[in-house]
């Protein structure tokens, strides 16, 4: 192989859990458990394959892919018989399976979600993630263009709901919802699933230490026209913020910006419709039907 190559020229593992990074961190065991009775270090080993030291620590670790490439000099060089180099075209599977489960451009929030302690979300658009019905999600997602896969679908269907485990764990964190009162009045999928989707917000609104608000497409004065956002608190780090549009997506970490979204969405709560009467709100919209 060439020249070394660094930790930024091999793909980053997703951070979230799940079947694909316990398969690469048993990968990684492997690797580690070969190349200790050949008698090499990390950096021995990275010099004779062409990678540095760092990113086969961090593949040993499950932290990074393995390349099939690597798989199969470290399968020759470390005499595994096959035992590496027949994992490559399953690494290549659990790589388009990662990317099935979210895309590309949402994994970043994803991995930060997990852990996080207070998620505040302002919603324009449609129906906040960690709310949505599975049936409201899957018709979300049948309805994206260009179109997507039937497997593709249920794949991504099924990573939402795995996300809304957060709001069962417990400490429980800080959640909150502002929604603009539209988004209860779009019936996407229908009205049976619509239906089924404003009952379950009402459900998470009565649901202690989560906060949800509507602000009313009466307001004469709205702090959010900038777009929906949301402010993401990771155990242990900083509080972020979160736009997207279309495919593309930003994580803002610059303190500054984030206490100027942070001002912003304390507006928003302050011109939003209180808890008590955003519930009340949703059940008109109900009764409407």
């Amino acid at each position: 192989m060439g020249g070394v190559r660094d930790e930024d020229s091999t793909t980053t593992m997703p951070e979230e859990e799940g079947e694909v990074s316990d398969f690469f961190r048993a990968i990684g065991k492997q690797i580690k458990l070969l190349r200790e009775r050949a008698g090499l270090t990390q950096k021995e080993l990275g010099e004779k394959v062409g990678y540095g030291e760092h990113l086969i620590g961090a593949v040993e670790r499950g932290k990074r892919t393995p390349q099939p490439e690597l798989l199969v000099a470290l399968d020759k060089l470390l005499n595994a018989g096959g035992l590496l180099a027949v994992a490559a075209e399953d690494v290549v599977k659990a790589r388009a399976k990662a990317r099935m489960r979210h895309p590309h451009w949402f994994r970043g929030y994803a991995a930060l979600e997990v852990d996080s302690v207070e998620n505040h979300n302002y919603a324009t658009l449609d129906v906040p993630g960690l709310l949505q019905t599975e049936e409201h999600a899957r018709a979300v997602y049948a309805m994206r263009q260009p179109l997507l896969s039937e497997e593709v679908i249920e794949m991504r269907v099924a990573a939402r709901m795995e996300r809304q485990a957060v709001l069962t764990r417990w400490p429980r964190g800080m959640f909150s919802w502002v929604i603009d009162e539209g988004v209860l009045r779009r019936p996407l999928g229908g009205w049976d699933v619509h239906t089924a989707q404003l009952h379950r917000i009402l459900e998470v609104g009565r649901t202690r230490g989560m906060v949800i608000q509507v602000l009313p497409l009466d307001r004469t004065e709205h702090a959010g026209m900038g777009g929906p956002f949301i402010l993401i608190t990771p155990k242990g780090r900083p509080q972020h913020a979160y736009i997207e549009v279309q495919t593309s997506s930003r994580l803002i970490t610059d303190p500054d910006e984030v206490r100027i979204m942070n001002a912003r969405y304390s507006t928003l709560r302050a011109q939003a419709l209180g808890p008590e009467a955003s519930m009340a709100l949703i059940e008109k919209i109900l009764g409407e039907r």
